[in-house]
């Protein structure tokens, strides 16, 4: 059984001032709450149903589950955990790491997260004005990914600038990415949907790639989806070495 305040406190989580302010978020199915557990993290709350086969909860029915659910398809459990807040580390020249430069859609984030924990990327360094990592959203598209990756928001100018290792960035006026020497460790930059990288972090990139379409010269797509594009990256650095 649910009570009202629990309801309206699970449901005030999926604006980014009340998660802030509550320094928690949501988490739900069995596939992503079970790997926030796995992980370590403790939930503040967790609801589920009879079919939920993880530790102690406070037993809903579906239909208190649908209440409480972000989901249009709830799956057994939703739990509230608090949201962590790891630091800069200091960078390894043998680790590649993610930048990402306003990426604003949070289905792009969430599969950014799970394509860095497909790569073995365990660190992505978030603009400010990135979307929130904890929106319901994002948590969901990452399909228990968030777990096992580190998310950091900062100054992406700070760190690239402190940074001795190599910057590699997307543009549309780089150079072919599979005609590149890519190197075992470094950043590789991802910028917003629509704009791109930021003129500000363009001048710190030290090398610019460029992703081709085939064959040259036909008639595609105008660009590709940040997404792809990030997988696409993290593919051909993994493939190097």
């Amino acid at each position: 059984m649910i009570s009202k305040s629990q309801q309206k406190y699970v449901k005030q989580l999926e604006q980014k001032k009340y998660r802030l302010q509550e320094k928690a978020f949501v988490a739900e199915g069995p596939k992503v709450v079970g790997d926030l557990l796995r992980r370590g993290y403790e939930p503040k709350m967790l609801f589920a149903t009879s079919q939920w086969k993880g530790p102690h909860h406070i037993e809903v029915s579906e239909e208190e589950l649908r209440k409480l659910s972000f989901l249009q398809h709830p799956q057994q459990v939703l739990a509230v955990f608090a949201i962590p807040h790891p630091t800069a580390e200091r960078l390894s020249a043998e680790k590649l790491y993610l930048a990402l430069d306003g990426i604003q859609d949070p289905g792009n984030l969430g599969t950014i997260i799970r394509i860095a924990d497909w790569f073995g990327i365990d660190t992505i360094f978030c603009s400010y004005d990135t979307a929130d990592a904890w929106n319901p959203k994002v948590v969901q598209a990452t399909m228990g990914s968030i777990s096992r990756v580190n998310i950091v928001y900062t100054s992406l100018q700070q760190i690239i600038a402190e940074s001795s290792m190599p910057v590699y960035g997307t543009l549309l006026d780089g150079q072919n990415i599979y005609a590149q020497d890519l190197s075992k460790g470094g950043i590789i930059v991802m910028g917003n949907e629509g704009n791109g990288i930021s003129e500000p972090i363009r001048a710190l990139i030290s090398h610019r790639l460029f992703i081709p379409s085939y064959p040259a010269g036909s008639d595609t797509a105008e660009s590709l989806n940040v997404a792809i594009a990030t997988a696409i990256t993290c593919a051909e650095f993994r493939r190097r070495g």
